[in-house]
């Protein structure tokens, strides 16, 4: 059985402010360790579980930040940018998969919560319903058939988790006061922990089975902050301006959607200014 992880920052153990995520900065080496250190907690777990292969996908900003030399030599790591499906590279080979130190999404409360880009996109609705990076990725996982088994992160993502991955267990590893405060647990009771549920989790795979493959057509609203911001973005084909700040597309499936999603915040985040946004 394989299992890939998909590992952003934001939500791992003791993260809480943008130094402790930004590459390059003394807090993002600090919180590497950390965020090492969940997901060999993750990587443990799903051994004790019975799983025979491990993945791990690195899935904030540059895609590398975990330390491979600290890394449980039992996991094979895919580290580095531009991969197809971006943060959710290696489902298509995968049994299951685990969302390890994700969020909550733009305009809700949550620890470091932002959709893809740290400002700026202030809101995105999948059919219809609010959605954030979980929701986006666990569609991607339905249309090849791997469920999510386990999301880790603070405690409003995993009651978030709730809605997109109703059959996964959750571990929150810290509990949100502000978007860049939080009441974090240590990390040897963090570790403990995540290595519990991902066990756990296995055991509950097992007894589920893996579901049939869910694909359809999906449509995205964005939100940006400024219109000049929207304005750009509508000029890829398929999207339509929708509102000043607001733009729209549909795309038959979530792969696709998940790839024009990421152009739409790409052109974005280069129309805007350094002042004004």
């Amino acid at each position: 059985m394989r299992v890939l992880i998909s590992a952003d920052m934001e939500g791992a153990t003791g993260t809480t402010w943008p130094g402790d995520v930004l590459p390059g900065t003394p807090g993002w080496e600090r919180m590497r360790r950390l965020l090492t250190g969940d997901v060999n907690a993750c990587v443990a777990g799903l051994f004790n579980g019975g799983v025979s292969e491990v993945l791990v996908n690195e899935a904030h900003d540059t895609q590398r930040n975990v330390l491979l030399e600290e890394l449980d030599s039992r996991a094979r790591l895919l580290t580095g940018r531009h991969k197809p499906l971006g943060m959710m590279q290696g489902v298509q080979e995968a049994d299951a998969v685990v969302f390890l130190g994700y969020h909550t999404g733009a305009g809700v409360h949550g620890v470091l919560a932002h959709t893809y880009l740290g400002a700026g996109l202030t809101g995105l609705r999948i059919d219809g319903e609010p959605a954030d990076e979980g929701r986006l990725n666990a569609l991607t996982a339905a249309e090849y058939g791997v469920p999510v088994i386990l999301v880790t992160g603070d405690d409003l993502t995993c009651a978030a988790a709730s809605r997109w991955a109703p059959g996964a267990r959750t571990a929150a590893v810290k509990e949100c006061v502000s978007r860049y405060a939080a009441i974090c647990l240590p990390p040897d009771r963090s570790t403990t922990l995540i290595r519990e549920h991902a066990e756990q989790a296995m055991g509950d795979h097992r007894r589920h089975g893996r579901p049939d493959p869910v694909s359809g057509p999906h449509r995205f609203e964005i939100d940006f902050h400024a219109t000049h911001q929207a304005a750009a973005v509508a000029l890829i084909p398929t999207v339509e301006q929708a509102g000043p700040c607001t733009v729209a597309f549909s795309a038959p499936n979530a792969t696709r959607a998940a790839q024009t999603f990421k152009i739409c915040c790409a052109i974005a985040s280069g129309a805007a200014e350094a002042e004004y946004g």
